[in-house]
């Protein structure tokens, strides 16, 4: 079979709105700006999930490649990304996170990655992402264990004691494969992301997009991260605005994630690490910074967590 040298191919991009504020205009004008040579837009979908201030208004303005689905409750971040997606039809799905804007070659350099013959084992691709002063963000990670998730449960990667699943100890400033690049520019050939059924909904937010790419591994896909290609992300996310559930939904979705993919035993200890051992490292790091806020919102996550207030 000969390859089309004429073929252009499309991208489809999905954006998953929650109270993003002025960042969601601004991630948006920079779709419309970035180059255009190696890819096609197809169309910006953003999904609503119920935000409160007005930061989706006039977006249906920008133009016929930008529509707006509005939720009259807020789904979670997995179940949105799948419903922009069913929306649409395209080579690529990039899932972009309002507090992103894309620099002019972004995709460009990405797509054009993807589409090289060397990279046709790849499914999902992500670009080195720089912060507010141009540091560049440790945005890659290793598929999580038990051991690792306990690690991180217990803080000891913040003291140079251990590694967790985020890769924090390289400076990302290579090209080369992962096993996980980070959901905030997420760009998957759409038949496979069809294919594994999209994101696991019972992820309300947080680790649906390491459960996909290890599914995408255990499928035979590999995963790039390419220092190439940059974009600017704020970090944080929206949910930045109310830590206690910030917090409480990453609980909820660790322990989500080894249910899903650890033994029984590697679940007690996991579950051990998070419930028990990590609030009280927390508190203890908020009572040494002499922080009353960051105690009520340690204590206010596992309250929620406990008592099954949030999805």
């Amino acid at each position: 079979m000969i390859a089309d040298a004429t073929r252009v191919p499309t991208v489809a991009i999905v954006i998953v709105n929650w109270n993003a504020g002025d960042q969601l205009g601004a991630c948006v004008a920079s779709i419309e700006s970035a180059d255009q040579k190696a890819w096609r837009l197809s169309c910006v979908t953003v999904v609503d999930n119920a935000s409160l201030d007005g930061s989706v208004e006039g977006l249906s303005s920008c133009g016929p490649c930008v529509q707006v689905v509005r939720n009259s409750a807020n789904r979670g971040f997995a179940a949105a990304c799948n419903q922009g997606a069913r929306l649409v039809t395209a080579d690529y799905l990039l899932f972009l996170n309002p507090d992103t804007r894309l620099d002019a070659g972004s995709l460009d350099a990405a797509v054009s990655a993807l589409e090289h013959p060397a990279n046709h084992g790849v499914a999902v691709a992500g670009i080195q992402l720089y912060e507010e002063a141009g540091e560049v963000a440790r945005s890659c990670a290793r598929f999580p264990t038990v051991r690792s998730m306990l690690i991180a449960a217990l803080g000891l990667p913040r003291a140079g004691l251990g590694r967790g699943f985020a890769m924090i100890e390289w400076a990302h400033d290579e090209t080369r494969a992962v096993d996980h690049v980070i959901g905030a520019f997420y760009l998957v050939r759409a038949a496979v992301f069809r294919d594994l059924g999209g994101f696991d909904e019972r992820f309300f937010v947080y680790l649906e997009d390491v459960d996909f790419s290890l599914r995408a591994h255990q499928a035979g896909w590999r995963t790039l991260y390419l220092a190439d290609a940059r974009a600017f992300h704020r970090g944080g996310g929206t949910s930045a605005a109310v830590p206690a559930q910030r917090l409480a939904y990453s609980v909820k979705s660790r322990l989500a994630y080894a249910r899903k993919h650890f033994s029984r035993s590697g679940v007690l200890v996991v579950g051990l690490g998070i419930l028990l051992a990590e609030p009280v490292i927390r508190l203890s790091r908020a009572a040494a910074r002499l922080s009353a806020a960051d105690a009520r919102a340690i204590v206010g996550a596992y309250r929620l967590v406990w008592t099954g207030q949030i999805p």
